[in-house]
């Protein structure tokens, strides 16, 4: 790490004095802003602030020993769309479609402290596309540093899409309103939960298979109305079908690598299957999580967990 990269804490210590607008990251609730300011480093090179607490209504600690690293997938979420509206100017209203995401932390940069940590997230934006003079797709690719010390990554590939665009795209599945039939949970205590309103796993009672169980009246879920299943609620899933094929739910599932072929419809049964935990190095595994509905694949997600 250059000497550069070593004073960012110190230099931009002001990136951590209050959570941006929540209208720039696309949340209607402020407690779930999580970004904390922004500066431009040069054309396409930007560092953002972060505070992650030590508590959260549902991204709470794991294990009492670290940040649930959903709130660096969240994090990422909240960084791309930061950059799109304050960096590149793309306007308010416009929609944003997530081709793949990835992110991963190490669990020593996952430990809970004695205060929220501060995350700086130096971000480097490629691939830019534009329609006329607005940006209208890039990749961002984003070093998570904690201390001065880098601790994990995360990237992204979006579409902006404005209003018109979007409503043409989706049709009539602008019209689309969440199941309200919602099917059985799994045991809360087999995916780290404590009550079934947490679990977005529905029981079938076949080996590594479930229904996804998306509950529109959830606050932090479903922080505002939308025409499809929030990306976050997939990534959830995935996380929650790992650690029941593990039969470890106080693991840290803290990597995701995710690619999203299509919108996950509240119109339809979502199903995922879950391969068999395969080990790694030390006390690590990797489980993938299919999801599919109406006769395709509409997202593959591979999580890497960490038992300690």
């Amino acid at each position: 790490m250059d000497e550069t990269t070593e004073n960012v804490i110190t230099d931009e210590s002001d990136l951590f004095l209050q959570t941006v607008p929540r209208t720039l990251v696309h949340r209607a609730g402020v407690a779930e802003v999580f970004v904390t300011g922004i500066r431009q480093i040069g054309p396409d090179h930007f560092r953002v602030g972060a505070q992650w607490p030590r508590s959260h209504s549902y991204y709470g600690p794991v294990a009492r020993r670290w940040h649930d690293p959903m709130l660096l997938a969240e994090t990422v979420r909240q960084v791309q769309l930061l950059v799109a509206h304050q960096g590149y100017g793309v306007p308010m209203g416009h929609q944003f479609l997530s081709h793949d995401a990835t992110h991963a932390i190490t669990p020593d940069g996952a430990l809970l402290g004695d205060r929220p940590a501060h995350v700086l997230l130096d971000v480097r934006c490629s691939n830019i596309k534009r329609r006329g003079n607005t940006v209208s797709g890039y990749v961002t690719h984003i070093e998570c540093l904690r201390d001065g010390v880098s601790v994990g990554s995360g990237s992204m590939t979006v579409t902006c899409l404005p209003p018109a665009l979007y409503r043409r795209l989706r049709g009539s599945a602008t019209e689309n309103t969440p199941q309200r039939n919602l099917p059985e949970p799994v045991t809360p205590a087999s995916v780290g939960r404590h009550w079934g309103f947490d679990v977005v796993l529905g029981a079938t009672g076949v080996g590594r298979t479930w229904t996804l169980r998306a509950d529109a009246d959830h606050p932090v879920l479903f922080d505002h109305p939308l025409d499809h299943v929030p990306g976050m609620v997939v990534m959830e899933a995935a996380r929650q079908a790992s650690l029941a094929v593990l039969e470890r739910p106080d693991a840290l599932a803290n990597a995701m690598n995710c690619v999203f072929d299509k919108y996950v419809e509240f119109d339809s049964t979502c199903v995922l299957t879950a391969t068999e935990a395969v080990p790694g190095p030390g006390n690590t595994w990797t489980v993938r999580v299919d999801f599919a509905q109406g006769g395709t694949i509409a997202a593959s997600i591979t999580v890497s967990l960490t038992a300690g």
